[in-house]
């Protein structure tokens, strides 16, 4: 059926062109199956100095992606890329190379200012405002994560007396287009965050068939006319301190 819109054309073929596992001929497999992906550049640069993590495996390309391994765990760590596109095409990749765990931390501009820098919101789901996840999953307007997954992850916060909010983000591809009535409609619905990765990061965990789990820090402000960036790249500790939970946290899920 043909629609206006081609993104909505969404095709059940189970194989593309292009699998994942043709790179994996090349890239090889890993030696563990779980993951945390970050966000955090210095977050990776203080592990990497202190000796915390290890190189795992250069995946070649014309961008190429560094995959490190907790030197004392079965845990691998990537640095994440923006958007859908980018980061769930990783992910896709990295479960043809072996992973089936993934934990994903970052941060997201704040749709309520009453949620502070640095609280945690584990992702219960996604609006799907892009178009990656249109390619994975037929059309919806949302798509949630594993309950049990989340459920795990809450237990498991709760247990280390860590606050946090649950819900939903908003996935857009256009940073620069997140207009005031957008961000209006998107918390009015139920949106607690605004970023640029979960529709597709949970869609391919879907497909393919995988445990996927998210904490989001709240970060900048867009909830009102105008932007509020709160200084929220510099909170080093936060960004830390997730970045360890999540590898706690993979162990779990």
């Amino acid at each position: 059926m043909n629609y206006d819109a081609p993104i909505l054309e969404f095709d059940e073929a189970e194989n593309a062109i292009i699998d994942p596992e043709d790179f994996v001929k090349t890239a090889g497999t890993f030696s563990c199956d779980k993951v945390i992906m970050t966000f955090f550049p210095e977050v990776m640069e203080k592990l990497k100095s202190d000796g915390t993590i290890m190189h795992e495996k250069t995946i070649d390309g014309e961008n190429p992606l560094t995959v490190y391994r907790f030197a004392d765990s079965d845990v691998l760590i990537v640095l994440g890329e923006v958007g859908c596109p980018a980061c769930a095409g990783d992910l896709d990749l990295f479960h043809a190379m072996g992973v089936k765990k993934v934990m994903f931390c970052g941060g997201g501009g704040v749709l309520d200012r009453d949620i502070a820098v640095g609280r945690v919101l584990v992702v219960e789901g996604a609006i799907r405002d892009e178009g990656f996840s249109y390619h994975y999953l037929k059309p919806s307007r949302y798509v949630y994560t594993d309950e049990k997954v989340t459920e795990k992850i809450a237990e498991h916060l709760d247990k280390k007396n860590v606050p946090y909010i649950k819900g939903l983000t908003w996935t857009t591809d256009a940073i620069f287009r997140e207009t005031a009535g957008k961000v209006a409609k998107r918390r009015a619905e139920g949106a607690k965050i605004v970023e640029m990765e979960q529709a597709g990061c949970i869609a391919v965990a879907k497909y393919r068939g995988f445990d996927y789990g998210a904490l989001i820090y709240g970060g900048d402000d867009v909830s009102g006319g105008e932007w509020d960036n709160r200084s929220w790249r510099s909170r080093d500790g936060v960004r830390y301190d997730l970045v360890m939970m999540c590898r706690e946290l993979v162990d779990l899920i």
